[in-house]
């Protein structure tokens, strides 16, 4: 079995880690997902996604309203769902995938998705150091350089490492405040954008192409789908009673509180700014666009918006690193995603000549490399619905031929099939700056939909080969294998 320690998590800082979560000590609530969504959400890149949609998708006012509803309900309805395997296994994503792909065939999967994370936590990091650089020139004219960009991600990172390793109670304090004050600040820059802005300008802009609508859900909502592997991992604490559709529903809203607004205002201050999306850092623009007292205390609340999603990506990172082997507590395995970051960051801010190509670039391909484990994972989760079978704490910590979850060879082969399959046909439709597909000229590459093909080839593949059978669960836990039907 692995080497964990099991460990009750209700002290201040989280010591449980990988282990599903004994019945006894679910004591957490529905609604506490609301500011968890929130703050997942809260990154000034959602303005710069929203000029791009302007600038570079060129889309009026009511396409771009239309794209970032679409994009939030889709991917955080997806996480929503997929949540739900939390309450009922108790366990994080990465563990729970275990029960789909076998206990060896989970560690291909899950080191596609580890190594997507590095890039999404990089992608952060960097964004949250731009954001104190501009602060700094704000407040005191001090400009960046090679040392300070080098201190500003070091620093962001470690409070990112600090906050991840406190684990959920910490993280939920934080979030409830961060919510808070991000939301007041917003409101302040929308009255501002409404009071300043020319509107006939802004709503006499013509209207885009439907394949640019579609390209842009894609883009918008390939942050989104980033999570919902991860899903699980603030759901595990929830009673078995704790309502699906709930879940599901406060997942969505919490999201789409924050994306909708956002991407919105990105769009309105490139009708003004229509060189904010090609800016060579996604946050500077905005010292040009509002006012100083404005604008700092927004990017302040940024900041800590900001260093909360990395620290949400990393608490998850750290269940993703035990449950490939890594034998360290999981505020230790955090470490590794902090060093990545770092040294990543300092490639993207050094080297790197344009930070929203590479942006852009990444998110296509992450939202591919996740939506192979999407299809098949949702397959498997109905079957469990359908069946009524909980999934067995003792089958997903063991590691070994025991394992409830062994299958064959340690491979669920049909889970590996058509994970395998969809995941090259993704790559296969996608077209992006560093790499173009063979099938990328297909109606399925021009309108940006890869990610959407992905996940229905893994689906179908999934429902239509035989259905996986697990090994028989021992005599004394045989009565705790079924789970109540209702999500």
């Amino acid at each position: 079995m692995d080497n964990v320690v099991l460990a009750d998590s209700e002290g201040a800082i989280e010591t449980r880690g990988i282990e599903p979560v004994p019945d006894q000590e679910r004591h957490g609530r529905v609604r506490e997902l609301f500011p968890t969504w929130v703050a997942a959400n809260i990154s000034v890149l959602l303005l710069t996604m929203g000029a791009a949609l302007v600038v570079f998708n060129a889309l009026n006012f009511w396409q771009v309203l239309i794209v970032a509803a679409c994009a939030a309900l889709a991917s955080f309805g997806m996480v929503g769902v997929l949540s739900v395997s939390g309450k009922w296994g108790g366990a994080p994503g990465a563990m729970l995938s275990r029960a789909t792909f076998g206990v060896r065939g989970n560690l291909f999967p899950g080191a596609i998705l580890w190594v997507a994370r590095f890039g999404w936590e990089t992608i952060n990091a960097v964004t949250g150091a731009y954001a104190v650089l501009t602060v700094l020139d704000l407040l005191f004219g001090i400009k960046s350089n090679n040392v300070l960009i080098v201190i500003t991600l070091f620093v962001f990172v470690a409070c990112t490492f600090l906050v991840s390793g406190m684990g959920r109670k910490a993280l939920n304090v934080c979030n409830k405040w961060s919510t808070y004050l991000f939301g007041i600040f917003s409101v302040l820059v929308l009255g501002y954008l409404i009071a300043t802005m020319d509107w006939d300008e802004v709503f006499s802009k013509p209207a885009g192409t439907t394949a640019m609508m579609i390209t842009g859900i894609g883009t918008i909502a390939a942050g989104g789908i980033s999570w919902v592997p991860t899903g699980p991992d603030f759901t595990r604490y929830l009673p078995h009673a704790a309502s699906g559709k709930k879940i599901v529903g406060t997942t969505i809203s919490g999201a789409g509180l924050v994306m909708v607004p956002m991407v919105l205002m990105g769009a309105v201050m490139a009708v003004a700014t229509p060189g904010l999306a090609e800016a060579p850092d996604p946050v500077s623009f905005l010292g040009d666009i509002l006012p100083t007292w404005l604008a700092v205390p927004y990017l302040v609340t940024a900041i800590v918006g900001m260093l909360l999603i990395n620290s949400l990506s990393m608490y998850s990172a750290g269940f993703t690193a035990q449950s490939m082997g890594v034998k360290l507590p999981r505020a230790m395995a955090v470490s590794i995603n902090a060093v990545i970051s770092l040294v990543g960051g300092l490639l993207l801010m050094l080297v790197a000549k344009s930070f929203l190509s590479s942006f852009i670039t990444f998110l296509i391909l992450l939202a591919v490399s996740f939506s192979a484990w999407i299809g098949v994972y949702a397959v498997d989760m109905a079957r469990r619905r359908a069946r009524a079978v909980r999934y067995d704490p003792e089958g997903l910590m063991d590691t070994g031929r025991t394992s409830r979850y062994w299958y064959v060879g340690g491979f669920c082969w049909q889970a590996m099939t058509a994970w395998t399959i969809a995941l090259v046909a993704g790559i296969c439709f996608t077209k992006c700056d560093w790499f173009t597909g063979p099938l990328a000229s297909t109606f399925v590459g021009k309108y940006g939909l890869s990610w959407a093909a992905t996940i229905a080839i893994s689906a179908l593949l999934m429902a239509v080969l035989p259905a996986p059978r697990e090994s028989a669960p021992a005599a004394d836990s045989v009565g705790s294998q079924r789970e109540s039907a209702a999500a």
